[in-house]
């Protein structure tokens, strides 16, 4: 294990990682903050808090989670993340 620091968000994380980890870990946070960065520009927000829950409901809808056997199960959880981060959207452009 080896300790490394990531910067998420303008704060900083210390974490134990395999070295095996440590390079996706890296890739992760500078995917996120370039997240963060376009809700702040498209939207104007101001709040780490709002980015950062955009973001997490962004890679979530994405992740493979939530593909089940049953399409009609994933697609029901997709469309309702989808109405979800439209509802967080829009309450974002005030």
């Amino acid at each position: 294990m080896q300790k490394i620091k990531l910067n998420i968000g303008n704060r900083i994380y210390p974490l134990s990682v395999d070295e095996k980890q440590e390079e996706i870990l890296r890739k992760a946070s500078k995917k996120i903050n370039e997240m963060i960065n376009d809700y702040e520009s498209k939207y104007a927000v101001k709040d780490k808090q709002d980015s950062l829950a955009m973001c997490a409901l962004q890679i979530l809808s994405q992740s493979k989670i939530f593909i089940n056997p049953n399409e009609n199960d994933s697609n029901e959880v997709v469309e309702k993340i989808d109405n979800i981060k439209k509802l967080i959207e829009s309450r974002l452009k005030y």
